[in-house]
């Protein structure tokens, strides 16, 4: 990997590339130079992202729009381009891309506290309302259906079927639970397919880790990883962002009497992403954000469901049962949004 640092458009010459970070999917490094300056380094996923040019052209196009509003690599992901032009490099070893490093950051990969979530709303709720005249049709669906909750469940059904590893007698409850929420999985997707929810861009992985916050103030400075942007809706981005900062355990905790979600913590995300974009949303989108947070756990749980049948090919495991876990989570999480969405909605109407 070193090689590549040496074919992109550096202040400096490269001098060191370490290993950086924790992510699941693409390898990551960072990258000093000569002259100190920082950036990171990425080898994409070929396996998980079969349209990488596609890919790399909706990151380019959002990362250049959003540069002429806010010109400052701080404070919007900055793409640096290898020598022989473009936004990305080909080479035997694979993908590879290059961005500025946000100086003066960190993420946090579980919330700390009600202000850091607040923080993360605002990002992602400022990303959604400075992209709200951005043209969605002009992006590809790098990875398709992948908010589509409807196929979800169909994966799912199929992978039972198959079951090619003999796991289903060992995760019977856990499909059972899944098929029961099959009447609930295309409640948004109806409502765009009628014209009542506007296809968006999204980010589609609102994880609280995918936003830089100031090192110091931890103020927010500007979304990352931006690999599923793509046309969607924005429940979905509000839901993704619930399921993942508001639940009270980690995402593969095994006592499920400790996995809920925490209305302050709904309420505290619901009060930062309305207060940066709720003018540029509809009635029905602002409506369904409750949902929106019930069909992305739920998704999620359908998705850890079906690595676990079909042999834990796209979520990195780290012991054989671990997608099964996580399913749990997820399906615990989803009964207990049920048990409180009357709260939900009265949070956002209130806010609303």
């Amino acid at each position: 990997m070193f090689d590549a640092c040496f074919k992109f458009k550096t202040e400096g010459t490269p001098v060191s590339c370490e290993r950086y970070g924790n992510g699941h999917i693409n390898e990551t490094y960072l990258v000093v130079t000569d002259k100190g300056v920082w950036y990171i380094l990425q080898r994409i996923n070929e396996r998980v992202f079969k349209d990488i040019p596609g890919l790399m052209h909706n990151i380019s196009s959002v990362c250049s729009y959003l540069y002429k509003m806010r010109p400052d690599p701080r404070r919007v992901l900055t793409i640096v381009p290898p020598l022989e032009g473009g936004s990305y490099m080909h080479d035997e070893d694979g993908y590879w891309r290059m961005y500025i490093f946000v100086t003066d950051s960190l993420c946090l990969e579980r919330v700390e506290n009600k202000r850091d979530f607040y923080s993360s709303a605002i990002a992602f709720g400022n990303f959604q309302n400075l992209l709200s005249g951005f043209d969605a049709s002009s992006l590809y669906e790098t990875i398709v259906d992948f908010h589509n909750t409807p196929v979800r469940m169909q994966n799912l059904q199929n992978a039972i079927k198959e079951d090619k590893l003999g796991r289903a007698k060992t995760c019977q409850r856990e499909i059972d639970f899944a098929l029961s929420q099959e009447k609930n999985c295309s409640f948004l997707m109806d409502l765009l397919k009628k014209g009542d929810l506007k296809l968006r861009v999204t980010h589609n992985d609102t994880k609280l880790n995918n936003v830089m916050l100031d090192a110091t103030t931890r103020e927010p400075l500007c979304v990352i990883d931006l690999d599923t942007v793509m046309p969607g809706i924005a429940a979905n981005d509000f839901g993704d962002s619930i399921r993942f900062g508001a639940s009270t355990a980690a995402e593969d905790e095994e006592d499920l009497s400790r996995v809920s979600m925490s209305l302050e913590l709904f309420e505290a995300y619901a009060k930062g992403f309305l207060s940066e974009c709720r003018s540029a949303l509809n009635d029905t989108e602002v409506a369904t954000l409750p949902m929106g947070a019930h069909l992305m756990t739920l998704e999620c749980g359908l998705r850890f469901l079906t690595d676990y049948l079909e042999g834990d090919s796209y979520f990195r495991i780290h012991r054989p049962d671990h997608n099964l876990i996580r399913t749990r989570t997820q399906f615990k999480l989803v009964e207990d949004m049920e048990s409180k969405m009357g709260d939900m909605n009265r949070i956002i109407e209130g806010i609303a």
